[in-house]
């Protein structure tokens, strides 16, 4: 890694207008994006990754060494949460410290789409099931979470509504819109995709861009909550990506991964919930502060991983794999 490589990251349109996002708020600019224009262009984003991804998917086939990542990314959601909940009991509290367990062993789809678009930009090749992996590891750690904080948190002797967690766990809606796109591009597959393709690779990367410059608002408004959220909660955001992309790392080494697909599985590894998982946290465990776990992995994690992450972990993949 040198200065070129992180300059080459954050001279691109997608960083730039993240990096406007977070200035124009700090400056106390006006500017702000609608949100039903930012809910539609997430739909898009979505939906564009998810057919990317089944017509990939048709192409290469279901095969053995697809399950076994898709395997790997399950057991990565798994060990996430159950890490970061007993390194942040003592200090958080049973029940906050399984809200943070449960967004960061969850993942981030706009940081797997920027990793994706990172990735096609140099002519990276990627596998779709990866976009499958992406969308099997919401919802495990949200189900994880939740028994940990009855487990071990003050309301232990209360039931669970299991019903609900169900729905918000595997039906939210980004589950829903990705899995979905994911069929349709593997039955239409790359003949019946191909009229539909250019449409997707002509819009995706100014709607990445104009959607990241809403993200970098919504980011920088987040700032000001980490003075009331503690050193020790901070410190973790700031070093559970780099820690939990090493185990990422692990798995794409076990997994002998080719260098994109390794990348996006390191990418998720390190990245957190901000949208899937409070939503089911507030109806799930409503006694959980979101001012805790949303701030830590929208303020803190997430400019992280997409400003200095991606050439980093690019740089970890390229070089030890």
């Amino acid at each position: 890694m040198n200065l070129a490589d992180l300059a080459a990251n954050l001279l691109t349109p997608p960083i730039l207008f993240f990096l406007l996002g977070l200035i124009a708020t700090l400056v106390r600019s006006d500017l702000e994006v609608p949100a039903q224009v930012s809910k539609t262009l997430s739909l898009f984003l979505l939906a564009a990754i998810g057919f990317k991804g089944g017509v990939s998917l048709a192409e290469s086939g279901f095969t053995a060494a697809v399950s076994s990542t898709l395997l790997a990314a399950i057991a990565a959601s798994v060990i996430v949460p159950l890490w970061t909940f007993f390194a942040l009991r003592a200090r958080l509290g049973a029940t906050d410290a399984a809200a943070v367990a449960a967004t960061y062993g969850s993942v981030s789809a706009v940081t797997f789409i920027t990793a994706a678009s990172f990735l096609t930009s140099r002519d990276i090749p990627f596998s779709g099931h990866m976009v499958a992996a992406m969308a099997l590891m919401e919802s495990p750690a949200i189900v994880i979470g939740v028994l940990l904080a009855r487990r071990f948190g003050q309301k232990a002797d209360t039931g669970i509504n299991w019903s609900h967690l169900a729905r918000d766990a595997f039906l939210n809606g980004s589950v829903v819109l990705l899995l979905g796109s994911l069929v349709i591009g593997y039955v239409c597959g790359p003949v019946g995709g191909a009229s539909f393709m250019p449409f997707i690779k002509t819009l995706f990367p100014g709607l990445l861009a104009f959607f990241l410059l809403d993200m970098g608002l919504i980011a920088a408004k987040r700032l000001g909550d980490l003075r009331k959220v503690g050193l020790t909660a901070v410190t973790y955001a700031v070093l559970a990506p780099p820690i939990n992309a090493t185990l990422g790392l692990a798995l794409a080494a076990l997994l002998n991964l080719p260098p994109g697909d390794a990348l996006l599985l390191v990418i998720l590894c390190a990245s957190a919930s901000y949208i899937a998982v409070p939503a089911a946290l507030r109806i799930a465990l409503p006694e959980a502060n979101p001012g805790i776990y949303v701030t830590l992995s929208l303020a803190v994690t997430f400019p992280l991983n997409i400003v200095l992450g991606l050439p980093l972990y690019h740089w970890a993949v390229t070089t030890l794999l």
